[in-house]
């Protein structure tokens, strides 16, 4: 009896609404909240997971995946629960292929969301390798940024383009041509900031970097979109495009590990031969005594004009230009005073001028008249 009043009560479940009964939409209802429920709980126990696991490790690829779980959109995963739910319901083929295109839009939108992770993430460890915290190249950064995004959301927008059935060749070619007449319009400003772009990627410089390039001398202040900014030497700020710059030869003075210095000085002839043997070992003592600096050679290099001149080779072993200036200044004091106190004197520019006398009169016979009355 009871059996027969549950039944009775469940009957309402086979009627009928635009031709789907009760009950089937109930079971899609039903449906679609488990697989919602389901995918919720996956996704945080997937993200609690990997939260304890990146906590514990050094590497960045399970931060990416972190982020790309909770990246994860909840329209997403109700458009997946929506679909599912309906795969329940006796749907006319053409509202079937509408879901599909539905969920389909829905899925490109979460594709563009996980491609913006890759991209972040990628940038981010470009800076974290080369650039540090460079504000200059940051921009540089920002603007790859973009320009990526663009790209994937323009890929994402010409797939959904294809699956309405949009003929997409002659988009492509219209946008083609237009590129093209854009580019050429705004070549220069391109050129720049692909030039930009090139300096955040391959990093021959960097802000605080010092630089000589050309007739510039200075440190990098800024590096922008378009052009850099350096500081020279005098004070002034010099903005240089960005294209110019790559095109020219940059002598990078911050990434100098070790300085070699060349430096001579010569000595009078008069010096004797022991005092003169002896200057070369006399040097490498002294260079050897100053902290920071490795000797490399002192020789007796060539017999000038007016002075015996000597060639002397060592190396700085920091990279600072006042630190090396300190150096040779030492060096050099030293120098002079182990010549002063082996009475040894240096050379300058100076000329000794030999003169022969000779008797011009010529002895003539005694009986030759004068000159004059010949």
């Amino acid at each position: 009896m009871n059996y027969q009043h549950i039944l009775r009560e469940l009957s309402f479940l086979h009627l009928k609404y635009h031709g789907v009964t009760i009950g089937s939409m109930c079971l899609a209802v039903a449906i679609a909240l488990a697989v919602l429920l389901g995918l919720r709980w996956l996704r945080g126990a997937i993200a609690t997971r990997l939260d304890g696991f990146a906590a514990r490790t050094t590497t960045t690829l399970d931060d990416l995946t972190l982020a790309l779980v909770r990246r994860t959109n909840l329209i997403f995963l109700l458009a997946v629960s929506l679909y599912a739910g309906s795969l329940a319901l006796p749907l006319r083929p053409h509202t079937i292929t509408n879901l599909r295109l539905a969920l389909l839009f829905v899925m490109l939108w979460q594709v563009g969301l996980w491609a913006h992770e890759v991209i972040d993430y990628a940038i981010q460890q470009v800076m974290r390798r080369r650039a540090g915290e460079d504000a200059g190249l940051r921009t540089a950064a920002g603007a790859l940024t973009f320009i990526s995004r663009v790209a994937v959301w323009s890929l994402l927008v010409l797939l959904a383009l294809s699956n309405l059935h949009v003929n997409i060749t002659t988009l492509i070619a219209g946008l083609g041509v237009g590129g093209i007449a854009v580019a050429l319009a705004l070549q220069n400003v391109l050129g720049d900031l692909f030039a930009s772009l090139s300096i955040l990627l391959d990093q021959p410089f960097a802000v605080g970097h010092f630089i000589v390039v050309d007739d510039i001398a200075g440190t990098i202040d800024h590096v922008g979109l378009k052009s850099t900014r350096v500081r020279s030497l005098s004070g002034e700020e010099i903005v240089v495009s960005n294209a110019d710059l790559l095109k020219s030869r940059i002598h990078n003075y911050k990434r100098l590990f070790e300085r070699r210095i060349l430096f001579s000085f010569g000595v009078t002839y008069d010096t004797g031969y022991d005092k003169l043997a002896a200057i070369p070992a006399t040097v490498r003592e002294i260079i050897q005594g100053v902290p920071k600096t490795r000797f490399d050679r002192a020789h007796f290099k060539a017999y000038g004009d007016s002075s015996l001149n000597f060639e002397v080779v060592y190396f700085v072993l920091d990279p600072d230009y006042n630190i090396y200036m300190d150096i040779q200044q030492a060096i050099n004091l030293e120098i002079y005073r182990r010549m002063e106190q082996a009475s040894i004197e240096f050379a300058f520019p100076t000329r000794t001028v030999y003169v022969a006398h000779t008797d011009l009169t010529e002895a003539r016979p005694a009986d030759s008249p004068p000159e004059e009355h010949r």
